[in-house]
């Protein structure tokens, strides 16, 4: 990124000098006659620094940078003085100024001075940035519960789309989360503040799709008895999740495409043409490409909508998610039937680990739900392709291995001690289920 900076000088003369200095130096130069009109500039974001003369008119440059400092304390404020004024640049360095340039003075002396405050500004905003990703890792983390491995990959992949505008495709089998996942990729990104509109295309009848998803004006067809807004324009600025894509009609899919072509719509009945912002997120049980080559989807949607595509792993492929999941949804569950929450015996912590789980994290929180009730939380039959005995072993090892771990926050020899294992024992074990103790260690993220 270009290196931004914003010279304030009554004088034009000053102004178009320290412009052209700096921009042979590959500087993006804005220049400006007045305090007033630098401030309409600045933004608590400015990536750059501002360098202002001292005595202007209106707003002097004590002045501005009060009002820089009141913005943003940490951005650099370079003040430029005469040679009478330097005990007033001193004051302005007590205040916050990051340096002041001595009339009249040298390109040498400016860009050196510059050089080092535009370093100090990349690095509070590389800081600062770090921050928001670890904030926002730690309020995904609350969102998108477990300790797995594909959990922790899915969570990854979320955060690294959740800033781009790019359309997202999500594969996840009935109940896997897609929805929530969506909202996620929303409410992490730049568009949160906006609507997040959720349209299932499954539960649609086909003649009333296109009113539904494109709106209809008054009179457009028998019972439009006012003007409709669609789902799309009302997704304006948002995000719009499109679950059980599949299931929209050929007709629709070719009017879908072309407002995410050209970002403009019309309603049913109207000639009018309106401009819409949106981003898709679309979800899918089956594989769209087999639905391609079926004819029951085209191919050029497919391509817009399958910018990035999210694979939402089944709870049968992260059984070690299953005790944390479970204790979220008995404690939710409590809560709104305002009934105690029973303890989990181990026989029933083996049985929700032995049970396949069809119906993924709704078909669990469904179990906690009468968990809390009172009400048998086993699965009814078990099916095939159940795991094996060797392999719940191995879930439940791995669970009490992250536990003593989290409880002992990452201290091996406390490990060792809580499970009576050696280290070479306890370290074996660690490689094998892919636990690291820097995950585990106070203030460390997962």
């Amino acid at each position: 990124m270009t290196a931004q900076v914003i010279f304030v000088d009554d004088e034009a003369a000053i102004r178009d000098a320290v412009r052209e200095w700096l921009e042979l130096s590959g500087f993006e130069v804005r220049v400006e006659a007045s305090a007033e009109d630098c401030l309409k500039r600045l933004d608590a974001d400015f990536p750059g620094v501002v360098i202002s003369d001292l005595r202007m008119p209106g707003m002097d440059g004590m002045g501005l940078l009060q009002a820089v400092q009141a913005l943003d304390r940490e951005l650099p404020f370079l003040m430029v003085t005469g040679h009478g004024d330097v005990p007033q640049a001193v004051e302005a360095m007590r205040l916050g100024a990051y340096d002041f340039i001595e009339k009249p003075f040298t390109a040498e002396r400016l860009l050196e001075s510059l050089r080092r405050a535009l370093e100090k500004r990349r690095l509070v905003q590389e800081n600062r940035r770090l921050r928001v990703q670890a904030d926002l890792k730690d309020q995904l983390d609350g969102r998108l519960l477990g300790v797995s491995r594909p959990l922790a990959q899915l969570r990854r992949q979320v955060l690294e789309l959740a800033g781009t505008p790019v359309n997202v495709l999500l594969r996840g089998e009935t109940g896997a989360g897609k929805e929530m996942v969506a909202r996620c990729l929303h409410d992490f990104g730049p568009r949160a503040g906006k609507p997040f509109v959720a349209l299932n295309c499954a539960a649609i009848p086909e003649n009333l799709f296109e009113s539904e998803l494109f709106g209809h004006e008054s009179g457009a067809f028998t019972g439009a008895q006012g003007k409709r807004i669609g789902k799309i324009e009302h997704a304006h600025g948002g995000t719009l999740f499109l679950d059980e894509i599949e299931s929209m009609p050929l007709a629709q899919q070719v009017k879908l495409l072309r407002v995410l072509q050209e970002q403009r719509l019309e309603r049913l009945g109207s000639n009018q043409s309106i401009a819409v912002d949106i981003r898709v997120v679309a979800a899918t049980k089956p594989d769209l490409r087999e639905e391609v080559r079926a004819g029951r989807f085209r191919e050029d949607l497919l391509y817009r909508l399958n910018v990035a595509e999210l694979q939402l792993p089944p709870l049968r492929e992260r059984r070690e998610d299953i005790p944390l999941l479970f204790e979220h949804f008995a404690r939710q569950a409590s809560e709104r039937l305002d009934r105690p929450q029973p303890t989990l015996t181990p026989a029933e912590l083996a049985q929700l680990l032995a049970h396949g789980w069809p119906g993924n994290v709704r078909e669990l929180a469904n179990a906690a739900e009468r968990h809390v009730l009172g009400l048998s939380t086993s699965a009814a039959e078990r099916v095939e392709g159940e795991p094996s005995l060797a392999e719940l072993m191995e879930t439940y090892e791995a669970q009490c291995l992250r536990q003593a771990l989290a409880r002992c926050q990452g201290d091996i020899k406390a490990v060792m001690d809580l499970l009576h294992l050696p280290r070479r024992t306890l370290n074996e074990k660690m490689v094998r289920h892919g636990l690291a103790r820097s995950a585990f260690l106070p203030g460390e993220d997962d």
